[in-house]
């Protein structure tokens, strides 16, 4: 959830300039008056930079001293664009261009391609792995679906820090990068997939930039036209940009120097894809006259966030550690961060899911509640521990709000009552905005009452509820709004990709959680050779993967639970310890190479679902063992089966088909995928077991506490070979 969408009030636009600065704290009101000459905000986490500079644009704009039209701010995905135009739209500042650094360049590149080379603009790939595997059959290298993705980051890399592929070799060693395979191989399949893009008239995402960069270095009179069109220049998450994103800065700038950037070297977590701050660190070096505003109060998470938060930074080293901000919170303080160690990550998922369903119960709303881990490899096992506590969630990465199906449908039907709705006997009853979209909506599926389940039924409702709540909070800013002007506000916010909160707790790895919050977050997996990842070799390697933690530190508002696991798999050796980025701050531990843990250990060691501070371990397992052939298991769904995928199965098929046929029958009364009602895997166990009391139900690996209590009569009548009994406790 963004800070824009935490917030589902309508503010009116301030009546004059000198209102826009209202509500302004000192640095932040500095941030906004600073209008001349170049300007460095060094925003720490939560301290309200977007706030900062979209004041700053909204002030030039109302005071006078800028032209709406004469603003170009960059940004770096289409989400922080978006929200950053919404939050202008409301202060009154429409017809500022926000955008991203490639939606901005390929606008002048379709403008400009015809004068400057002739003719159409080349077709622009919107993925390049095909083009790259057709280089490497071409290059006669076999790569499989692992090592293309590699190879592709490694052009991407390539292209976006200037490198040619006659160089790659030199860059990477240099840079110290690790090639995924040997650099001259890289250096042909680049080579040869440039050829094959000219040869089939393409260009890819990164040649956005390079060509608009070619254009404005060899047409003066391009660059000049430019330069007229755009007169002062705002930059969001400087820290990120690449070098090639660099050069188009100073392009489009020219001589002048009329930009503000914004940025915090320890929230650099992309330098894998090419960014680097230290255009963000020089800047002053660059500039020596610039402005220089730091930003530490932290508004968004509370003192014991920002406690451990400043602590994991002041055990930092390298430059961006030497530039490191201390933040302050400007909260009430809040509980202490929990600490909590699993026997083994189904164990440690388990208990996250456990954990969330009583905060739901409680009343924290799941959309106020996100799981964060290092690899998206990790979201598989939260999935299934959720739906298996029937918890709704949703994917962070996903199709955006606006496109999806439901969305576009429920668009259109409120446009068309909008425009029709005096003849429909549908809003006859309706007596205000709120009544009459729920009355609309209500035909598309939406109902008072959220359906069972977190299966496509409940997502699909999950998005109507949220225009229902976005309909109510409209109309209560606006007491005079009509359908109408509803749908306008959609309009808009479609177009800025500022989608209403959609209720559900997000699964994110940490970098596409960069930007976002939530009251509560799980930081799980913090373990060594996860955090950091096992390839982080080099220090500098070491120091962004603390960042990347520090990162996920910063999105908890107000509770923050930290997970390891001492081994992968159930019954798997215990050779895990807690992150190294963690000593010194976690209770009973000491930090690393004698540094400073930033004012001592914050927090308690407290395991979840559990009280006092007792740590949640799971009793002791002997290693599992095919029950066929006596082989140690160590995979999840031969865990469940107790014998090896490829050893013979004695499963009665007859069961197994009843059992399926039921938990469709169940799947389709709950609204969920037949999965969250058991697994195929633990099917096949029952089937092969047959139990014939609870003990030895209770007992298959599969059926927990909750699906034994809900499901258990149901399987053990249709293992009998009896009917379920009706109404029970399956419906």
């Amino acid at each position: 959830m963004t800070a824009a969408t935490h917030s589902t009030l309508f503010p009116q636009a301030p009546d004059t300039a000198d209102a826009v600065l209202d509500g302004l704290d000192p640095e932040q009101r500095e941030v906004a008056t600073a209008l001349h000459g170049p300007v460095c905000v060094l925003a720490g986490a939560g301290t309200g930079k977007t706030r900062a500079i979209t004041h700053r644009i909204a002030y030039g704009v109302r005071a006078g001293i800028l032209q709406p039209s004469s603003v170009l701010a960059v940004t770096f995905t289409n989400r922080a664009a978006g929200e950053m135009r919404g939050r202008l739209r409301q202060l009154g500042a429409g017809g500022v261009q926000a955008r991203t650094f490639h939606s901005a360049a390929l606008r002048q590149l379709q403008y400009f391609w015809p004068k400057a080379v002739g003719g159409g603009l080349p077709r622009l790939i919107d993925r390049k792995i095909q083009l790259v595997a057709d280089a490497a059959a071409a290059c006669r290298i076999r790569l499989d679906r692992g090592e293309l993705r590699d190879v592709t980051a490694e052009i991407e890399w390539s292209k976006v820090t200037q490198t040619v592929p006659a160089d790659y070799a030199a860059a990477a060693a240099k840079t110290g990068r690790l090639s995924p395979r040997d650099p001259a191989e890289i250096a042909q399949l680049y080579a040869t997939y440039e050829d094959l893009k000219r040869d089939r008239a393409v260009i890819d995402f990164e040649d956005v930039l390079l060509l608009t960069v070619a254009i404005l270095q060899d047409r003066h009179d391009i660059a000049e036209q430019v330069r007229s069109q755009y007169q002062h220049f705002v930059v969001d998450e400087y820290q990120d940009v690449s070098p090639l994103q660099q050069r188009l800065l100073e392009l489009w700038l020219g001589e002048r120097d009329s930009l503000c950037v914004v940025g915090d070297a320890s929230q650099t977590i992309y330098s894998f894809t090419g960014a680097t701050p230290d255009h963000l660190l020089d800047f002053r070096t660059r500039h020596p006259g610039a402005t220089v505003v730091k930003l530490v109060r932290d508004y968004r998470s509370s003192p014991q966030v920002v406690h451990l938060a400043n602590g994991l930074l002041s055990q930092a080293s390298g430059r961006a550690a030497d530039h490191r901000l201390e933040l302050i919170s400007q909260r009430a303080p809040g509980p202490e961060p929990v600490y909590a160690e699993y026997t083994d990550e189904p164990a440690e998922a388990e208990g996250a899911a456990r954990r969330i369903r009583d905060l739901v119960a409680s009343g924290i709303p799941a959309g106020e509640i996100a799981i964060l881990f290092r690899t998206n490899s990790q979201s598989e096992i939260y999935e299934q521990a959720l739906a298996d506590a029937g918890v709704p969630y949703q994917l962070r990465g996903a199709e955006r709000f606006f496109d999806r199906p439901e969305v576009r449908k429920a668009g259109a039907a409120l446009r068309a009552a909008a425009r029709f709705g005096a003849n429909d006997s549908l809003l006859d009853d309706a007596v205000d905005l709120p009544s009459q979209v729920r009355a609309v909506l209500s035909g598309e599926g939406w109902t008072s009452q959220p359906p069972a389940g977190s299966g496509a039924v409940r997502e699909r409702w999950e998005s109507l509820a949220a225009l229902v709540h976005l309909a109510q909070d409209f109309a209560a800013a606006k007491h005079d709004a009509t359908l109408g002007d509803l749908v306008a506000e959609l309009d808009e916010r479609a177009s800025a990709q500022h989608a209403p909160t959609v209720q559900g707790v997000t699964l994110a790895s940490l970098h596409s959680a960069k930007g976002l919050e939530w009251d509560v977050v799980f930081l799980v997996g913090v373990a060594e050779g996860m955090m950091p990842i096992t390839y982080a070799k080099t220090d500098e390697q070491i120091e962004e993967e603390r960042r990347l933690l520090y990162v996920g530190v910063t999105r908890a508002r107000e509770h923050l639970l930290v997970s390891w696991a001492l081994s992968r798999s159930p019954g798997g050796r215990p050779n895990r310890r807690p992150s190294r980025f963690l000593d010194g701050l976690r209770p009973g531990s000491v930090a690393t190479a004698g540094r400073s843990a930033g004012g001592g250990p914050g927090g308690i060691e407290r395991g979840i679902g559990s009280s006092g501070g007792t740590v949640v371990r799971r009793t002791s397992r002997t290693p599992a063992r095919c029950r066929v052939c006596g082989h140690t298991l160590t995979d999840a769904g031969e865990m469940k089966l107790m014998r090896c995928e490829d050893c013979p199965s004695d499963m009665d098929e007859g069961l197994y088909e009843r059992l399926r046929e039921w938990r469709a029958v169940q799947a389709q009364r709950s609204g969920q995928p037949a999965f969250c009602v058991f697994t195929d895997k633990t099917l096949m166990a029952i089937a092969e077991a047959a139990p014939d009391d609870e003990g030895e139900l209770a007992r298959i690996p599969g059926v927990g506490v909750r699906k034994f209590n809900r499901f258990g009569a149901d399987v053990l009548a249709i293992c009998a070979g009896q009917e379920p009994a009706e109404g029970g406790e399956g419906d």
